[in-house]
């Protein structure tokens, strides 16, 4: 795998892949955090924190998206999990879509957190996009359900992208176009 690479080649599929195994301890890594920052936020009203979460979040995808995945950081903790397991192989496509959703939901919050120390009009908004986003987050690493990847397909079956050369393939077979 390259530097600068969204996913990886490997001997006998046509099409890039990465490890669902990884991308599903990264996606609970990341739960964590948005728990993390969705409980101090509000349940305890200490708002301070969702602006950094959420900025590390949205470093996060940007690394994995438009640089490499295993330089992300949680993705790179991910593999500390997982890392005695085999791998399950999943097309990297889909994941990059999904992941670039995450982006701009987690750069939405970013920049909705910031006020919320000194605005509580703010407040429902970014509450129902960190809801959102756990909620996302969590099928993935609880189900293996990849919603982003579901979207992604779906606006393919839609025309509202081009179809890719090799279909890649999503958990368990669950995205055939």
């Amino acid at each position: 795998m390259s530097m600068l690479s969204f996913g990886e080649n490997v001997e006998g599929i046509n099409y890039k892949v990465l490890d669902e195994r990884r991308i599903r301890a990264n996606a609970g890594i990341m739960f964590l955090l948005g728990l993390i920052a969705f409980v101090n936020g509000f349940v305890l009203q200490r708002f301070e924190v969702i602006p950094y979460i959420s900025g590390f979040l949205l470093l996060n995808f940007m690394i994995a998206v438009f640089i490499n995945p295993k330089y992300a950081p949680t993705y790179a903790l991910a593999w500390i999990f997982v890392r005695k397991q085999s791998k399950l192989w999943v097309g990297a496509v889909q994941k990059r879509f999904a992941w670039s959703l995450g982006i701009a939901l987690s750069l939405v919050i970013f920049v909705l957190s910031i006020p919320l120390q000194t605005d509580i009009n703010y407040f429902d908004p970014v509450c129902l996009l960190c809801v959102a986003c756990l909620f996302l987050l969590f099928f993935e690493s609880a189900f293996g359900i990849c919603i982003g990847c579901k979207l992604y397909f779906l606006s393919l079956r839609m025309k509202l992208m081009k179809q890719p050369e090799e279909q890649p393939n999503c958990m368990g077979d669950a995205c055939e176009v």
